[in-house]
């Protein structure tokens, strides 16, 4: 099987010297570098933020801005990734190489330009480059493992806390509506225990997808433990979260979930609460009333979608106000399955 070769490394020279960029650009490109050339600071700013090369080559004195200048910006912007800087100059002090350098240059190289040396700094720079995109995508896998529910792929329950908090801060200071959703798969203790817990799993992973598939961009999904999920849904009152919460629970009842060995069908059930409720003025209480109208759900037979304070609630439950003003947060244990 063939190995996919790298691009070859882009390469931007910035100078408003046509003839420095010509003869530049004809010696790296005959080394196998990608030249794109920039006349001014403007101009590369705007190509880095277009199409950010793998490195710059960039002459200082520049009329308008110099590349002191161009390299404070560049270093600045938190949206770019690492691109190394080698400033070029004629002007061999040493305060115009520290100049340089604080303005966030990598290296430096005086004019006339002794090529080989060039070469040598390039590769170095490169080299580091590669490092530090290495570093740079082993953080964003980390950090997208601290919130993520690693057999479902969707947030893990510290997250989801975390983006709760956040929503309905914002809901209350924006005085907008918030809606949750609490989805429990029915019976699951029974597909562990006859069809085995990697059969288990296979449902809780293809139920996320469905999820996944069935929200919108702006939801956040997250497991909030066991076979409990929590689906938050931003500016949205608490019947249109029913219809989206029913819309899953249809998909689910003709869903095929297959494993190893043999396919099975679900059914889940869903208690549905919302801020802005008179009861509801924290995001704990909110999570108690969405748990509530879950547990009347799988009391009231399974298969349904329940929304708290609503009628169908009400005629399942008795004393639900005095439940709900104790603030405890739970009730899985107690209809697990």
């Amino acid at each position: 099987m063939a190995v996919e070769e790298q691009p070859r490394p882009l390469i931007l020279i910035v100078d408003d010297h046509p003839d420095n960029v010509e003869v530049l650009k004809v010696r790296l490109e005959a080394l196998g570098y990608r030249i794109v050339t920039a006349p001014d600071g403007e101009t590369a700013l705007r190509m880095v933020a277009e199409q950010p090369p793998d490195l710059i080559l960039l002459d200082v004195m520049m009329p308008h801005m110099d590349g002191n200048e161009v390299a404070r910006r560049i270093k600045a912007d938190k949206t770019l990734p690492y691109i190394p800087i080698i400033m070029q100059t004629a002007l061999d002090t040493t305060q115009s190489k520290v100049t340089g350098l604080d303005s966030g240059a990598d290296d430096y190289i005086t004019k006339p330009i002794n090529y080989p040396e060039l070469v040598a700094r390039m590769t170095a720079a490169l080299r580091m480059k590669r490092v530090q995109d290495e570093l740079a995508a082993k953080n964003v896998q980390l950090a997208e493992m601290a919130i993520t529910d690693a057999l479902t792929g969707v947030f893990n329950r510290r997250h989801l806390d975390e983006t709760l908090d956040e929503m309905f801060e914002h809901s209350m200071r924006l005085d907008e509506s918030l809606a949750l959703a609490m989805f429990d798969i029915d019976h699951f203790k029974h597909v562990n225990d006859t069809c085995g817990h990697q059969a288990g799993d296979m449902v809780l992973s293809q139920f996320a997808q469905l999820l996944k598939h069935l929200a919108r961009d702006i939801d956040r999904i997250g497991r909030y433990g066991g076979e409990e999920f929590m689906v938050l849904l931003p500016g949205t009152v608490p019947d249109a979260a029913v219809t989206f919460a029913n819309r899953v629970r249809q998909e689910v009842e003709k869903h095929q979930f297959e494993y190893h060995g043999g396919a099975l069908t679900c059914s889940i059930s869903v208690g549905v609460a919302g801020y802005k409720h008179p009861r509801i003025h924290t995001r704990q209480q909110l999570v108690k009333a969405a748990d509530d109208a879950l547990y009347v759900a799988k009391a009231a037979g399974r298969n349904r979608v329940i929304k708290y304070d609503g009628a169908e609630f009400h005629a399942n439950v008795k004393d639900v106000d005095d439940q709900h003003e104790s603030g405890t947060v739970g009730g899985g244990a107690a209809r697990s399955g």
